[in-house]
C-alpha cells in the first residue's frame, strides 16, 4: 500500500471529468508511478460531471484493479459546470491538501510530492501551483505564449514568488493545489461563475476562488518545483475556439474585480474597466494596424480587451436577468 496505516488522509488528488474516458487512464498511470509518497496517506477523486460515455466504467477498473496501489473515489455530480464539481471534490476530500487535476493534466512523478511539501513548509499558503507544459497536437499560432495563459499554460521560471491578486494574475483551476481549511473557510457555497457554460464560455470560476482565498487573507504562491503537462488537442487552437475563449475571459473581469472592491470603489473601477480597455483596443489597433487581420495572437487579445470593456454592462444584464426572474 501507498498509505501508512492511519485514518488520517494527508492529501487528495481531485479530478472533475466531463466524458473523460479516453483521457482518464492516462492520468490515472502518471498517478500510479508517483514516487517519494510511501510516507504519505493520499486518495484520488474523480467526480463525473455527468458524463455521457464510459466514464464511471474506466474508473472502476482502476478501483478494482488497483485497489493495493491506489485509494479511488468515485462521485457523480449532476449539476453541470466545473466549479459544482470542484465544489463537491472539496466536500468529499479527507485530504489536508487538495490537488486539482483537470482530466487532460499529466503530473510529473514527483508532482504529489512536491505539491505536499510546499504545503507542510508554508503554513499560511492557502492556495500553490507550479509549472503547466503544453504537449499540442499541433503547432501553436506564431507569438502564441503572449496568451497561453489562457489555456491553462504557466512556466514562469525557476524562482518561487507570491501571486498579486489585485491585478487579476493568478493560476488557473488546472493543477491548483489548496489547502482544505482555507477553501472551507473562505470560499462561498455558490459560485457567480459555474464554468465555460452556453455559447458565451464565461469563465472566471478559478479567479474567483483565490480571490476569496486571498481576501480571507491566505497566501497565493507559485511553486517551479510542481510539473504538469497540459495535453491540447488540435480544436483547441483553432480560430473560432480561440475568439470564442478570449470574449468569455473578458466578460468576467468587471465582476471578478468586485469581490476585492469597497461599495465606494465601484464607480471607479466601472470607469477604469471601459476606459482603461478602450485604451488597449486603440493601441492594439494602431500597433498592427497593416496586419490585423492575419495576426490571430492580436486579434484574440482586443476580443478580450473588447469582452473586458462591456463587462461592466454584461454584469448589469446578469444583475437585471435575476431581478426579473425573481
Amino acid at each position: 500500500m501507498n498509505a501508512l496505516l492511519t485514518n488520517k488522509v494527508d492529501f487528495t488528488v481531485a479530478i472533475p471529468t466531463l466524458n473523460g474516458e479516453k483521457r482518464l487512464p492516462n492520468v490515472l498511470e502518471h498517478l500510479l508511478n508517483q514516487t517519494g509518497v510511501e510516507c504519505l496517506n493520499w486518495e484520488i477523486i474523480i467526480v463525473d460531471n455527468n458524463s455521457s460515455d464510459q466514464t464511471a466504467e474506466v474508473i472502476s477498473h482502476y478501483q478494482k484493479n488497483y485497489k493495493e496501489k491506489l485509494t479511488i473515489k468515485y462521485f457523480l455530480e449532476k449539476q453541470q459546470g466545473i466549479a459544482f464539481a470542484r465544489q463537491r471534490a472539496v466536500t468529499e476530500a479527507k485530504g489536508d491538501f487538495i490537488g486539482f487535476l483537470d482530466d487532460d493534466n499529466l503530473p510529473a512523478n514527483d508532482w504529489v510530492l512536491q505539491s505536499y511539501s510546499f504545503g507542510q513548509k508554508n503554513p499560511r499558503a492557502g492556495a500553490w501551483s507550479g509549472q503547466i507544459h503544453g504537449d499540442f497536437e499541433v503547432n501553436p499560432p506564431a507569438n502564441f505564449k503572449r496568451i497561453q495563459a489562457f489555456l491553462a499554460i504557466r512556466e514562469h521560471g525557476e524562482e518561487t514568488y507570491l501571486f498579486d491578486a489585485t491585478t487579476l494574475r493568478l493560476p488557473p483551476g488546472a493543477a491548483l493545489v489548496v489547502r482544505k481549511q482555507a477553501w472551507c473557510e473562505s470560499v462561498p457555497k455558490r459560485f457567480i461563475f459555474q464554468g465555460r457554460l452556453g455559447k458565451l464560455m464565461v469563465s472566471g470560476d478559478d479567479t474567483e476562488v483565490l480571490l476569496y482565498i486571498h481576501k480571507a487573507g491566505w497566501q497565493i504562491w507559485y511553486n517551479p518545483a510542481m510539473h504538469v503537462v497540459h495535453q491540447i488537442p488540435y480544436w483547441r487552437l483553432e480560430r473560432d475556439y480561440l475568439l470564442n475563449l478570449a470574449f468569455g475571459c473578458g466578460l468576467c473581469i468587471f465582476q471578478l474585480r468586485l469581490i476585492n472592491s469597497k461599495n465606494w470603489q465601484i464607480p471607479i473601477v466601472f470607469i477604469k474597466s471601459i476606459l482603461g480597455n478602450l485604451r488597449r483596443i486603440l493601441h492594439h489597433i494602431f500597433i498592427y494596424r497593416e496586419k490585423f487581420k492575419s495576426d490571430l495572437i492580436a486579434i484574440f487579445e482586443i476580443q478580450f480587451y473588447l469582452a473586458s470593456m462591456i463587462s461592466p454592462f454584461y454584469y448589469l444584464k446578469c444583475s437585471f436577468d435575476k431581478i426579473y426572474k425573481k
